[in-house]
């Protein structure tokens, strides 16, 4: 091509705003935000020299610790309980050795639920593994120092981590994350909102890996921004958005009638709604794409993560495939704390159980229904079963939602059936698990299930919904016999009341469900954890 054509072609209409999208718009901001990143590094130099320094007095004062305690012959074993194993399972002694800097983003790290536990295996797993690394958690939560959080670590999940290091650093914009600060277009508020905390996290420190444990998949995309020498990693619970999610905006479509969304597509405002989710998702993917490590806590996600990063993944050659790496749930304390057994079976009771928080998704008021068709069955199994909901109540919103719930079973004529138990403590979870004979969870797309999972530990028999991970990953056949039942329908789940009560061998079903939690151990999340550590690690060996 001669020079007054391609000046001409570099001039049309059409190749100037192709020339700034593709290749001016990349490289402008690849020079920012190698800019940016260089300013952050250095204006955290200092915090890192000062938590490595910490971390080293911290380790030699516990040492002296437990030194003077066995000579002085106190009992060490809580202390030692703490310290990194250092076994390695995979590589060699320099990789033990290696003593970088993890940043864990986890902005709610003191609300102690499934997603927390995840948090903290993942860190005992890493100082196992590499017992000099720094494990750097930023969290929002000011009203906790590092003894009130681990002592709650400890109580809560009984995962003994080794205190020092581990390091919080506080940020101070965590409620641009929160639902309320946008009470409209709330999926982009929040991601913009990860974006302002995760500059604020780096604003602290700049770690040598950055893995988000939450979801905040735009965090991901502005540290790979920033740095593209730190190895990124993402354990995501559940999708920001999903392709069940856009299409049961469609009332036509299979999922059109699931979902608190179902069927909102209609009219200009659903028109709306799904032009801006569609386009979210795109940027979403975007971002997601950006880790070069991807963990799922199921086959449910991992497929929907899958349809969303995995194109673009593929494109930017990210080798590393998106494993599942299931959450450790506490299976070793529910088979201690629960007997399953020709003894215990004698106790049990017609009492069908559901553990969920009161929330819109949870779906109670299809369980209720259900509860009712099965009652007025008149079977025998029906007679003298129970149903009874434990949750906890965060707000306003759950009270109100719990008291339409308790107008329903009045209507339903089924109030001497139904127990509500609001807000129960550990020991009372655990009395109703011995006395139960039944699990249900009602959640359309549950991504994983860890009550569903607690229910198979306890020896219940779950029927589950017939979707997401309660079908695809826990409540599955053990050697060509069935765990639980699916159901989608409240006709369904009658049924599935109906056989779960009327087993001719039921200790044979609930010790196969027991069998089939082993596979949701924190032994086993650890393994798996650490096998992709590892790539994360090697990456920045070799950076």
């Amino acid at each position: 091509m001669d020079s007054p054509t391609l000046t001409l072609v570099l001039a049309s209409p059409i190749a100037i705003p192709l020339l700034l999208r593709y290749i001016l718009a990349p490289v402008l901001i690849r020079i920012v935000g190698t800019a940016l990143g260089w300013y952050l590094r250095k204006k955290t130099a200092g915090r890192r020299w000062i938590i490595t320094t910490l971390a080293e007095k911290d380790e030699d004062k516990l040492q002296q610790e437990i030194q003077i305690q066995k000579a002085s012959g106190k009992d060490v074993g809580e202390v030692v309980d703490s310290l990194p194993s250092g076994a390695v399972k995979n590589g060699d002694d320099t990789e033990k050795e290696w003593a970088g800097i993890v940043g864990f983003f986890h902005p709610f790290c003191n609300a102690g639920g499934g997603g927390e536990r995840v948090l903290w295996a993942a860190i005992r797993a890493t100082q196992n593994r590499w017992p000099k690394a720094q494990c750097v958690v930023y969290t929002g939560d000011h009203d906790a120092n590092k003894d009130v959080i681990l002592s709650r670590v400890k109580t809560r999940f009984n995962i003994h981590l080794h205190p020092p290091t581990v390091t919080f650093l506080y940020l101070s914009t965590r409620r641009w994350v929160l639902a309320s600060t946008w009470p409209h277009f709330t999926l982009l508020g929040q991601s913009i909102g990860s974006i302002i905390m995760a500059w604020d996290a780096f604003s602290l420190l700049v770690p040598d890996i950055f893995v988000d444990t939450m979801g905040y998949a735009f965090a991901l995309g502005l540290s790979k921004a920033l740095f593209r020498d730190v190895p990124t990693g993402a354990y995501v619970h559940y999708p920001t958005i999903s392709t069940d999610m856009l299409e049961s905006l469609d009332p036509s479509s299979a999922v059109g009638s699931q979902g608190v969304n179902a069927g909102q597509g209609t009219g200009a405002r659903g028109i709306a709604k799904k032009i801006y989710w569609k386009q979210f998702a795109k940027v979403y993917s975007l971002m997601g794409a950006s880790a070069d490590v991807v963990m799922t806590n199921s086959t449910w996600t991992q497929s929907h993560i899958k349809r969303l990063w995995g194109p673009l993944r593929d494109k930017s050659h990210k080798l590393n495939p998106i494993a599942v790496v299931y959450p450790p749930v506490a299976v070793r304390e529910l088979e201690q704390g629960v007997e399953v057994s020709e003894a215990s079976e004698r106790k049990r009771e017609k009492v069908i159980l559901y553990i969920a928080q009161f929330r819109p998704e949870k779906n109670h008021q299809l369980i209720i229904q259900a509860f009712a068709e099965f009652i007025k069955s008149g079977s025998p199994a029906a007679e003298g079963a129970q149903l009874v909901l434990l949750g906890s109540v965060r707000d306003g919103g759950d009270s109100k939602r719990v008291y339409r719930l308790r107008l329903l079973v009045d209507e339903l004529h089924i109030r001497d059936r139904v127990k509500f138990h609001l807000d129960a403590t550990w020991p009372e979870i655990l009395d109703w698990l011995r006395r139960a004979s039944v699990g249900v969870n009602g959640m359309w797309n549950e991504h994983f299930g860890i009550g569903v999972v607690e229910y198979q530990a306890a020896g219940l028999i779950s029927v589950v919904h017939n979707s997401g991970g309660p079908k695809l990953d826990i409540v599955v056949e053990i050697d060509g016999e069935p765990t639980g039942f699916h159901a989608t329908t409240s006709e369904e789940f009658a049924e599935g009341f109906e056989k779960a009560l009327s087993l001719p061998n039921p200790l044979r079903v609930r010790q196969l469900a027991r069998e089939s939690a082993k596979r949701f151990t924190e032994e086993e999340f650890a393994k798996r954890w650490t096998l992709q550590m590892e790539k994360l690690v090697a990456m920045r060996e070799s950076s």
